[in-house]
Formats: C-alpha cells, structure tokens, sequence
C-alpha cells in the first residue's frame, strides 16, 4: 500500500465500535470531569485516530465535535490526516480562524497558543467560547497547584506535566475575563482533567 492509500485509508478507520454508546459514555464522563474540576476521570472509551492525535483526543473529537463545530487544529494535527478523519466521521469542518473555532486539539508537546487568540464568549452569551482539548504527557506528575472554585470541595491539588510553563499566567488571564474565557480538557491516554473557567489555580505552596 502507497503512501497516499495508507492516508486514504487511516481517514475511514478508527471511530468508536458501538458508537451511540461509547459518545455516551464519554459525554457523562466528560460533564462528571467538568463538574468536578481537577479530578482526573477515565473516559470509558477511547478511539484510533490517526497520529498525532491521541486516543482520548479523538474520542472527545468524536462525541463533541459535528457539522455545527468549526475545529482548529494545531499545525502537526493539520498536516496529518485528523482532519480528513474528523470530517469523516463527525463532519465537522477544520479552519484556520482560531477566533471560529468551537473546539481546539492540540496533541502531546505541541506549542499551545496564547488563550485570547480563541473565541472567549460575550458578555451576554459566556457560551459562544472554545473549549481547548490539550494532550499532555501526563495528568499528574508534574509541578503541583492548588485549584478552587465551583465543584472543589475546598481545594484541590492537581499535577498535570506537560503544560506550558506560563500556564499560570495564561490561566489567570483567562480567569480575569470572567464569564467570557475559554475551558480546558487535559487528555493523557484515555483520562482526562477538566478546569472550566471558574477554577483558579496557583502555586501549591509547600
């Protein structure tokens, strides 16, 4: 099989077996992470999507993403075929207009933009905002910080490695925009950790 073919063929292949029940699935898990920032939540089902996406990035794609949702995709992800894959089997429609796009996937070690550069949402429609799908190396692991507000019993200590190192300031900027701003779904393998835009986050202190 030729270079060519084997793209041809990667763009039909890989969605979800049973796909009423595996979106799901992953939706519940998804609203359940969603609820409760900083937990880390298995999907309950994963996809094979082309590379560089990643399994749990493309089940997220598959349950979220339709003809409705403009995605971008971050310049490895474009190169590939996710996008003839994505529109493929959820007939969503890439685009290169950050400020268009519903949903954002950027996989494993890819240089993350700067959050304002996406849809934040009005004033008066807080909804009409991105939801950024970022793959990292891992949910827990990395430096330690403390996260509060809605669905936090408290506060919570999360630890995902891979995130830029400005995470924090681009955070707290997202924050300060309230309730315009953008929501994070943190992917590693098939797990997720979600922070809505009402949580804040700081340096866990010692």
């Amino acid at each position: 099989m030729g270079v060519q073919a084997e793209i041809h063929a990667s763009a039909y292949a890989g969605a979800f077996a049973d796909p009423v029940f595996q979106s799901q699935a992953v939706f519940r898990a998804l609203m359940d992470a969603m609820a409760r920032p900083g937990t880390i939540t298995a999907l309950g089902a994963s996809a094979a999507p082309p590379a560089p996406l990643g399994p749990g990035a493309g089940a997220i794609a598959l349950t979220l993403c339709d003809d409705g949702t403009p995605v971008w995709l971050s310049p490895a992800l474009a190169r590939s075929s996710v996008p003839a894959w994505l529109s493929f089997h959820t007939g969503a429609a890439p685009t290169d207009v950050k400020p268009q796009a519903r949903f954002v996937f950027v996989e494993a070690g890819g240089i993350v933009p700067g959050f304002d550069q996406f849809a934040l949402g009005t004033q008066e429609y807080p909804d009409r905002s991105a939801t950024l799908v970022l793959e990292i190396a891992a949910l827990k692991g990395g430096a330690r910080l403390t996260a509060t507000g809605p669905g936090i019993n408290g506060e919570a200590v999360v630890s995902p490695m891979g995130l830029p190192d400005i995470i924090l300031t681009l955070w707290a900027e997202n924050s300060a925009l309230f309730p315009r701003g953008v929501d994070l779904i943190l992917v590693a393998g098939t797990d997720v950790l979600c922070l809505p835009r009402t949580t804040k986050l700081r340096p866990r202190e010692v």
